[in-house]
């Protein structure tokens, strides 16, 4: 099960975040902005609070006090921030190219909801506007990702710079969490997909991940039917143009992540004479398709893992796996897909759920000493080190039950994408990545099979120009596993109009970690100063 941050099916990117309990302070929270997950996904319901109406499209939505939604998040809200939420409605089909057979328009009435949160700071001054921040996935929300981004640089939040001159807008893009939320595949099937093995060899154990994701496909197809194309990210980016819209501004300052890089150069190409200042971090090169972009992939979280091993065998007294970190780790699948250690709920430790816990390490730096632990305790009959990580990732609970990340994941991949490889076709590419990329790309092909085995028609998104937009910013990380450096040029090329930054990094995305990078996007998001060219900031 792997899909990506983009209109391919490759890992899905989301928040990883630390949550206290309610009541207590909060301490070392990090809104570390990461993943992609893949093969088949999970679900979200909506959560419990205060709604007020929907405001109708092209009118002004009603705001609301919402103090619930950080103290349900972090426990509280951050000093001096005020949080106010809202919910707008837009057409289910905004036609324009929409997938052919998809029965919902502009002219039916039918809409969706779209959930806002606007954040003000006390000290706010000399306000530019807003700034509309989308973490990726897709299925992530930009809700949670606002408040995160609320607790400033001490817990890895926005500077103060920005959030003294603008607000910060996030929003649910349709079909995820509180917007009109994509809700049809089991808490079993998540789990079953989750814990399959990451590369099934023989034939018997290949035809079951294709059964259980025909079976998955077929749930959200008899769920949702002809109107599962409407989920794609051209129809998301046109309903972002009415949150700026709703927010009052005349031309839009976004910040986008992972495959919120996609939703923000499909807009520029849809709405270039709309845009004020686009910031695109951790680059998804819109005109890959599948099979290229799964198996850059690979390559990318092949890389990583390299990075850390090296690491690994340079800091042996950090490294609980060291000298030799790859050997490790392949042991541990190995040995986890004939005698998977068991947790004392009987939970097992299988192939799959150790090769998730190493996908939601590399997505920061800071994962690497927490994954060596992890698979130096599994060896010791431990599992919750690679639980803890797995399920950070998967976005399940302790109680078994998942967010809805993953449905909407594979609901706007799948729409995007147009690009369907035959099950031969996987299997053959699942033997030759396991002979380039052994650790990731037999994962990475077999993971296709959930947009594959999807029931959707298609709407691809605009691969184009876009023409009459200012210069568009697009940031890349040298070690990015989830988005490969290699993406950032390509989508900066298509666009016409971007200027790369390049950080020297490990992890997924590069805002707002070090001085380099937050000085030059700070000076472009506030003063339009475009990044000089060329201009790589060092990784520390």
């Amino acid at each position: 099960m792997i899909t990506e941050g983009s209109h391919v099916t490759r890992f899905s990117d989301r928040i990883r975040r630390v949550r206290p309990a309610p009541g207590r302070a909060l301490t070392g929270f990090v809104a570390a902005l990461v993943l992609t997950a893949g093969c088949t996904l999970p679900a979200f319901a909506p959560r419990a609070e205060s709604r007020g109406p929907a405001a109708p499209p092209g009118t002004a939505p009603s705001w609301r006090a919402c103090p619930e939604v950080p103290d349900e998040l972090v426990g509280r809200g951050a000093a001096g921030m005020r949080y106010e939420c809202a919910r707008i409605l837009v057409p289910r089909n905004w036609g324009n190219g929409a997938a052919t057979g998809a029965t919902a328009g502009p002219g039916t009435g039918e809409t969706f909801e779209i959930a806002l949160i606007r954040i003000r700071s006390n000290k706010q001054h000399d306000r530019i506007g807003s700034l509309v921040v989308n973490p990726g996935g897709p299925g992530a929300s930009g809700v949670d990702t606002a408040v995160y981004l609320s607790f400033g640089p001490a817990f890895g939040g926005l500077p103060t710079a920005v959030t003294d001159r603008f607000d910060i807008v996030g929003f649910d893009p349709r079909g995820v969490n509180r917007s009109s939320p994509v809700k049809c595949i089991s808490d079993a099937d998540l789990d079953a997909n989750f814990g399959y093995d990451p590369d099934p060899r023989d034939q018997a154990a290949f035809d079951g991940f294709v059964t259980l994701n025909r079976r998955i496909g077929k749930g959200c197809g008899d769920r949702y039917g002809d109107q599962l194309p409407l989920y794609g990210t051209e129809q998301a980016a046109r309903d972002m143009d009415a949150v700026r819209a709703a927010v009052g501004d005349d031309k839009l300052t976004y910040l986008g992540y992972s495959y919120g890089t996609l939703l923000g150069a499909v807009y520029a190409q849809l709405y270039p004479q709309r845009v004020r200042a686009l910031v695109l971090d951790g680059a998804v090169d819109p005109q890959q398709k599948l099979i290229a972009g799964s198996e850059s992939q690979a390559k990318g979280f092949e890389r990583a893992f390299d990075n850390f091993a090296q690491w690994c065998a340079a800091n042996a007294g950090r490294c609980a796996i060291a000298p030799d970190a790859r050997g490790a780790v392949t042991a541990a699948i190995d040995k986890a897909r004939v005698s998977p250690v068991r947790a004392k709920d009987g939970r097992e430790a299988t192939a799959g759920w150790v090769f998730y816990a190493i996908i939601s390490s590399l997505y920061t730096e800071a994962g690497w000493q927490e994954l060596a632990r992890a698979i130096d305790s599994l060896q010791g009959g431990d599992p919750g080190g690679v639980f803890d990580l797995a399920d950070a990732y998967a976005e399940r609970g302790d109680d078994g039950h998942y967010s809805n990340l993953f449905d909407a994941n594979l609901a706007v991949n799948c729409a995007d994408e147009t690009e369907k490889p035959s099950r031969e076709q996987i299997r053959q590419l699942q033997s030759q990545w396991r002979q380039k990329y052994p650790l990731f790309g037999p994962a990475l092909a077999v993971g296709m099979l959930g947009c594959v085995e999807w029931p959707g028609a298609r709407d691809p998104y605009p691969t184009g120009k876009a023409s009459g937009a200012p210069p568009i910013v697009v940031i890349g990380t040298t070690g990015d596993p989830a988005t490969p450096y290699e993406q950032t040029a390509a989508l900066a090329s298509m666009l016409g109009v971007g200027r790369v930054l390049t950080w020297e990094g490990e992890g997924h995305t590069a805002y707002p970690q070090t001085a380099c990078v937050t000085d030059a996007v700070d000076a472009y998001l506030i003063s339009l100063t475009v990044p000089r060219t060329g201009l790589r900031c060092p990784a520390r």
